[in-house]
C-alpha cells in the first residue's frame, strides 16, 4: 500500500471513531500546512506540540472570536483539536459604516480573549485572521474597505501572526461551504469511501446558506447557474456540492424587505407598517448602522395568513428549489434557525434538538395569532418564524416531513464556517 494512501486511511479512520460526547476532535492532517506558515520550533523529542488559531467572523449582527487550540502529540501523528474558545460582540461590523475606528475598538475588545487564551510566548506564531461576511458585502466598497483597514490597523498593532490577506470579505459560496466542512467533521462524516454526509442550513443576519453532497447528477445538472456547484479538493477526496448563499435573504434583511424598508429614504419620518407585527406596537429597530421606525397596522388585520403573504415576496422567484432534498438524510440548521427555535420554545437553548418542518410552520400559526402573548419575547417572533417556515418551504422546496437537526454547538464547537476557514487557512484547502 502507497504510504500516502495508508496515511489518508488512518485520518478516515480517525475521523470516523470521533463520538459526540468527546472534547477532543481528530483533526485532519495539517502538518504540512501549518508548517509552511508557523515558524518551527526547537523542542526536546516525544514533547506535545500545541499550537492556536485566532479566527474572527464579522457577521452583520455581531463580531466572534475563535480562538482553537490544537496539540501535535507527534510529526508523524494526527493533531487534536482540544478545544475552542468563542465569544461575540454586538452589534456587527457593518454598523460602523459611518464611524470606522469603532470596528477597530470591537476587534481590539476581542483581541482580549486571544491574549488571555493563548500563551505570551505563542503569540508570535499564532495566526489572526478575520472574514467578513453578509454585513460588509452589504456595504458599497468605499465603507466595507473603510471598515478593514480599521480592522488591518488593529491586527498589525497586535503581538500576533498577521499572514497575508489576513482581513477580507468572504464570499457567500465559500461561507456555506466552508460551514458544511466543519460540520461534517465534527460530525464524523467526511469520510471518502462511502461519502455519508449531512446537509447545512445557516440564516445569518443578512444572507443564508446551503449546502449539501448531491446524490443525483440532475442535481447538479438542474442547477441554475454554475456558481451552484462547487468541488472541493480535500483530504485527497474530491467533493462535488450544491452551494449558494443568498445576499438579502438573512433573518435581518428579510425584516427589511417584509416591512418595504429595503433601500428606503426619509427614515426620520416614515413607518414602516407590517399585518406581521402585534397592531398595538411601535418601536424602533436598528440593522446596518440604520434605524428604522416600525409598526402593526392599528386598524388591519395581523395573524400568519397576512405574514405569510407578505414574506413570500421576500423569496419568491428567488430561492433555487434543488432537485433532491427529500434524498439528503439530515440538515444540520443553525445561527438564527436555532436562535428562533429556542425563542419559540421549540427546542432547548443548551442541547438543541430535532424538528421538522412543519413544526415551524405550526408553532409560526401559533405565535402569529396569539402575538400580544409572545410580545415579550420578541415582537418580530411572528414575522421571523414565518419567514422561516416559508424560506423552507416556498423557497428551498423542504417537504414537511423534512428533518433538520438544530444545533448551536457540536462537539463544544460552534457550528459555524469559522472551524473551516481555519482548515482552509492552515491547510490551504482547494475550492473551484
Amino acid at each position: 500500500m502507497k504510504p500516502v494512501v495508508f496515511v489518508v486511511l488512518l485520518v478516515l479512520l480517525a475521523v470516523a471513531s470521533v463520538s459526540r460526547t468527546q472534547a477532543r476532535t481528530s483533526l485532519l492532517d495539517l502538518t504540512n500546512g501549518i508548517g509552511s506558515i508557523l515558524p518551527s520550533l526547537s523542542r526536546p523529542a516525544n514533547t506535545s506540540r500545541i499550537f492556536y488559531g485566532v479566527m474572527f467572523d464579522a457577521g452583520s449582527t455581531g463580531t466572534r472570536i475563535h480562538v482553537y487550540t490544537f496539540i501535535q502529540k507527534e510529526p508523524a501523528e494526527l493533531p487534536l483539536l482540544d478545544s475552542e474558545m468563542f465569544q461575540s460582540i454586538k452589534p456587527g461590523l457593518s454598523a460602523y459604516a459611518d464611524s470606522p475606528e469603532m470596528a477597530g475598538h470591537t476587534v481590539r475588545m476581542l483581541l482580549k480573549v486571544a491574549k488571555k487564551t493563548v500563551p505570551r510566548l505563542a503569540w508570535k506564531r499564532t495566526p489572526v485572521v478575520l472574514r467578513a461576511t453578509a454585513g460588509l458585502r452589504l456595504l458599497s466598497p468605499e465603507k466595507a474597505q473603510a471598515l478593514l483597514d480599521q480592522v488591518q490597523d488593529v491586527f498589525d498593532e497586535s503581538p500576533f501572526f498577521v499572514p497575508d490577506n489576513s482581513v477580507s470579505i468572504m464570499n457567500g459560496t465559500k461561507e456555506g461551504i466552508l460551514a458544511w466542512v466543519t460540520v461534517n467533521f465534527l460530525t464524523g462524516h467526511l469520510d471518502a469511501r462511502t461519502k455519508k454526509t449531512v446537509g447545512i442550513l445557516d440564516l445569518g443576519g443578512g444572507s443564508t446558506q446551503i449546502t449539501f453532497l448531491p446524490k443525483l447528477r440532475k442535481t447538479i445538472e438542474s442547477a441554475p447557474a454554475f456558481d451552484y456547484i462547487a468541488k472541493i479538493d480535500m483530504f485527497n477526496s474530491t467533493y462535488k456540492l450544491y452551494t449558494h448563499s443568498y445576499l438579502g435573504n438573512g433573518l435581518m434583511a428579510a425584516r427589511l424587505a417584509a416591512l418595504g424598508a429595503l433601500g428606503a429614504e426619509g427614515l426620520e419620518w416614515r413607518i414602516f407598517r407590517s399585518s406581521c407585527l402585534p397592531k398595538k406596537f411601535r418601536d424602533e429597530w436598528s440593522f446596518g448602522g440604520l434605524t428604522y421606525q416600525v409598526s402593526g397596522i392599528p386598524d388591519g388585520y395581523a395573524g400568519y395568513k397576512l405574514c405569510y403573504q407578505e414574506v413570500l415576496k421576500v423569496v419568491k422567484g428567488i430561492i433555487h428549489q434543488p432537485y433532491e432534498l427529500k434524498d439528503i438524510s439530515v440538515f444540520y440548521a443553525f445561527s438564527y434557525y436555532f436562535d428562533r427555535a429556542v425563542d419559540a420554545g421549540l427546542i432547548d437553548g443548551t442541547h438543541g434538538g430535532i424538528l421538522e418542518v412543519k413544526d415551524f410552520k405550526k408553532k409560526a400559526k401559533e405565535v402569529c395569532n396569539k402575538m400580544t402573548k409572545y410580545r415579550p419575547i420578541s415582537p418580530f417572533l411572528c414575522m421571523d418564524m414565518t419567514y422561516i417556515t416559508c424560506l423552507l418551504k416556498d423557497g428551498f422546496g423542504f417537504e414537511e416531513n423534512t428533518v433538520l437537526q438544530l444545533t448551536k454547538k457540536v462537539n463544544n464547537v460552534e457550528a459555524s464556517w469559522a472551524l473551516g476557514a481555519t482548515f482552509d487557512h492552515f491547510h490551504n484547502l482547494k475550492i473551484h
